[in-house]
């Protein structure tokens, strides 16, 4: 350890040891403050990665959302809207609306729906097969937010360790050269600063997305859990009818 502390010491009062620069900082650094620096930038890479991926594919389905719900009150056929979209559904609200009319084909084609003894349990049914497939549906879309909530808890402590280890080992660096002088310690608190610096950038994003993330997708739940009750009320309007 203490080899290891004079040759950063050394290598301090060399001429590299001007460079300031973010490449340097790391070659620099103690091998705890790599792995640290190492970790922090592998999640902020994985962090926006995610943050993409949630953004495109919401846009996406608020796009199919607008457009299938258009086709649901036009006034056509549910029958036949079932058979364009829902054989293979591409989204939630389409899949939550084929989960309800595959059930109650089925139980048509058993006479379940004219039987008035049946109707109460067919409702239930469909009722619930929706709320179960809107479950699926939303945690498919919630996978990977607990990672974004985690680094953006996290990644500043992680690189607060990484300071931490960097500014001690500047102290100990003091200890063994007998030497106040800042031009020996600059270089080694600048790594540790880097390292609290990155744990920001990779939390910061993380925190901001997860927010605007999980709210867009509660609204998009809300939407989803909102025609499956209209389309219960439409399923029981039928039944109470006799159709």
């Amino acid at each position: 350890m203490e080899q290891g502390i004079v040759d950063s010491v050394a290598l301090a009062g060399s001429t590299g040891a001007n460079d300031l620069s973010i490449w340097s900082l790391f070659l620099r650094a103690d091998w705890i403050v790599k792995l640290v620096m190492g970790v922090l930038v592998l999640a902020s890479v994985w962090t926006w990665a995610i943050i993409l991926d949630k953004m495109w594919r919401l846009r996406r389905l608020e796009t199919r959302a607008l457009r299938f719900e258009d086709a649901f009150w036009s006034g056509g056929s549910l029958d036949d809207l079932y058979e364009r979209v829902g054989q293979r559904p591409s989204d939630p609200m389409t899949a939550v609306f084929s989960s309800a009319m595959r059930e109650w084909r089925r139980s048509a084609a058993k006479g379940l729906v004219q039987q008035v003894t049946a109707r109460a349990g067919l409702q239930a049914r469909i009722d619930r097969v929706m709320q179960v497939t809107l479950g699926r549906e939303m945690d498919r879309l919630e996978r990977y937010m607990i990672f974004l909530a985690s680094v953006g808890s996290t990644a500043p402590f992680i690189g607060l360790f990484g300071t931490v280890w960097g500014i001690m080992n500047s102290f100990q660096a003091i200890a063994v050269t007998k030497q106040t002088n800042l031009a020996v310690v600059a270089p080694g608190i600048a790594e540790a600063l880097f390292a609290t610096a990155l744990g920001l950038i990779a939390a910061i994003p993380a925190v901001v997305a997860y927010n605007k993330i999980s709210n867009d997708l509660g609204r998009y739940g809300g939407r989803l859990e909102a025609f499956a009750v209209e389309f219960s009320a439409i399923l029981s309007r039928q039944l109470e009818e006799g159709e």
